[in-house]
């Protein structure tokens, strides 16, 4: 593979898409607060080039996301919408029933079931698994959960990721996801059934938002996605045939890998390909 360009200012690339789609954690923020430059640079876009539409694999509906953004710091005028894994994952939920099913998450993804009549049950009594992450993400391993999941794919009971993102990093601190979970499942034979990054269902609805906003069909070609996960965020906008910056700073789940041979390796190795690397997003 040829070695990725790293480029300096997302703004030297900025005139040729007419529409973005940005990662939130890693690209935006670390789950404590925003990284420098971002709210200038997803403004900018905005107003020079076109929509804003931030993509993330959180495992909840896109309505709760705007709160904690404003949290953060995020101005308003920084985006236009939000489409969340939690949003493509409603939909093969209610696929499912009305099947009782087994709830494997925290309390804080509770969010992703309101307005859905679903029958909670025990594992044993369940006919699917809806996972959101771990009962305790920030104390528990996958490996905690092992035993539960052999027995459950030994049922042949599907699950439903609700976040395909592996980790996190939270503030320096490496967080385990959903997908996870996810990944041991299929180890066992598990059904596996995905609707985030890098799955399709969210980049339909994501691509349908552009061009709701914009009022036509918008080009592949002439739309970004901007991500730090190579199995979700840069392998999603390949399978889709968009363009991709890799952002491999230190807010990122790669961890400070910026020089162009090291990051052509890993994309190399993980059998993706991104069209420049950033440090961090800026204008």
């Amino acid at each position: 593979m040829k070695e990725i360009p790293i480029i300096p200012s997302f703004g030297a690339i900025a005139e040729r898409y007419d529409a973005l789609l940005c990662d939130a954690w890693g690209v935006i923020h670390n789950g404590v607060s925003l990284f420098p430059g971002v709210a200038d640079a997803l403004t900018r876009f905005r107003e020079t080039r076109g929509p804003v539409i931030i993509l993330t694999n959180a495992p909840r509906p896109s309505s709760v996301i705007p709160a904690q953004l404003d949290r953060l710091g995020l101005p308003k005028n920084a985006i236009d919408g939000i489409v969340t894994s939690g949003d493509a994952t409603r939909a093969a939920i209610i696929a499912k029933l009305p099947a009782p099913a087994f709830r494997l998450g925290p309390p804080k993804d509770d969010a992703l079931y309101h307005g859905l009549d679903i029958d909670f049950r025990p594992i044993d009594e369940a006919e699917f698994i809806i996972c959101t992450g771990m009962m305790d993400d920030h104390n528990d391993s996958p490996e905690d959960y092992r035993a539960m999941l052999q027995q459950a794919a030994a049922r042949g009971l599907p699950m439903i990721c609700a976040n395909p993102d592996i980790v996190v990093n939270w503030g320096g601190r490496m967080i385990w996801c959903a997908g996870a979970l996810a990944e041991i499942y299929a180890e066992y034979g598990g059904e596996v059934i995905f609707g985030g990054k890098p799955h399709a269902p969210i980049y339909d609805l994501a691509l349908e938002m552009i061009d709701d906003i914009r009022g036509h069909e918008t080009a592949k070609d002439r739309i970004l996605a901007v991500g730090d996960g190579l199995k979700t965020d840069i392998l999603g906008a390949n399978k889709q045939d968009i363009d991709v910056l890799l952002i491999a700073g230190e807010g990122g789940i790669h961890n400070g890998a910026t020089d162009s041979a090291s990051i052509t390796a890993q994309l190399d190795e993980a059998g993706v390909t991104a069209i420049a690397a950033a440090e961090a997003l800026k204008w």
